[in-house]
C-alpha cells in the first residue's frame, strides 16, 4: 500500500494547486455540530436517505416538503404511533413516494431513535461520539439496530449529515483495489477492517479527515 504523499500529489497534479484541491473536498461537522443537531432532523435524513435509494435523488428531493408534511417534521415522538393503518393510508397520497416497504421503515427508525436518546442524551451524542478509527462499527451498528440501512445507505447517511465516514463507493472501491488493498466490493469482515486500517493508516500520516481521504481516492480514478 502507497502512503498518503503519493495521494496528496496525485490529486496536487490533477487540480493544479492545494488551493483548487481543497475547494473539491468536503468537510465534516465538529462533534459539537452534530451534538446541535436535533433528533427530528437526524429522523428526516435517515427517511431521505432510505428513499433516496435507487431512485433519483432530484425526485426524492423534490417531494421531501411533503415528506415533512405528513411525517410530522419527523418529530419522533409523534411519529412512532404511526401504526399499519396510518401508513396504508399514505400510499394513497400522490405528493410522496408510495414504497410500503421505505414507509414502514420510518416509524421503526422513529424508534430506534428514541431509543438511543434515551440511553445517550440524543442520537447526536452517538453519531459525534463514535470513533472515525471504527467507523466501519457504525455503520454496522446502524444497519444492525437501525432499518433498510445495509450496504452504502449508512455511511451515505453519515456523509449526508456531516459525520466524517470514508464511503465505498465504485471509485473508492476501484482505487483501494489499485492499491492492492481488497480485490471486490469489501462487504466482509475482513475486508471491511481491511479497508479500516487503510483509512486509519492515511489519516494518521496526513492529519485529514476520512472523508477527504475518501474523496481524493475518488479522484485517483474519476476523470
Amino acid at each position: 500500500m502507497r502512503d498518503y504523499k503519493w495521494l496528496h500529489e496525485y490529486c496536487l497534479n490533477r487540480f493544479g494547486s492545494a488551493a483548487e484541491l481543497e475547494a473539491h473536498l468536503p468537510v465534516p461537522k465538529t462533534p459539537a455540530q452534530l451534538r446541535k443537531i436535533s433528533d427530528d432532523r437526524y429522523l428526516s435524513t435517515l427517511a431521505l436517505r432510505v428513499f433516496r435509494a435507487g431512485l433519483k435523488h432530484s425526485l426524492v428531493d423534490a417531494k421531501w416538503p411533503a415528506f415533512e408534511e405528513v411525517f410530522f417534521k419527523f418529530d419522533p415522538e409523534k411519529v412512532v404511533l404511526m401504526g399499519a393503518e396510518h401508513l396504508e393510508r399514505l400510499m394513497q397520497d400522490a405528493r410522496i413516494i408510495r414504497h410500503l416497504g421505505k414507509l414502514k421503515s420510518v416509524p421503526r427508525n422513529a424508534q430506534f431513535i428514541l431509543d438511543v436518546a434515551k440511553e445517550q442524551g440524543s442520537f447526536g451524542e452517538l453519531i459525534a461520539e463514535w470513533p472515525v478509527t471504527d467507523i466501519v462499527g457504525l455503520w454496522k451498528y446502524l444497519a444492525k439496530h437501525g432499518h433498510q440501512l445495509g450496504g452504502l445507505s449508512a455511511p451515505r447517511f453519515l456523509r449526508m449529515i456531516g459525520k466524517d465516514t470514508f464511503v465505498p463507493s465504485y471509485d473508492v472501491v476501484a482505487a483501494l483495489n489499485a492499491q492492492e488493498i481488497i480485490d471486490k466490493v469489501p462487504t466482509s469482515l475482513r475486508d471491511l477492517a481491511t479497508v479500516q486500517n487503510a483509512f486509519n493508516q492515511w489519516h494518521a500520516e496526513s492529519g485529514r479527515p476520512m472523508c477527504q481521504i475518501s474523496m481524493m481516492l475518488a479522484y485517483t480514478v474519476n476523470h
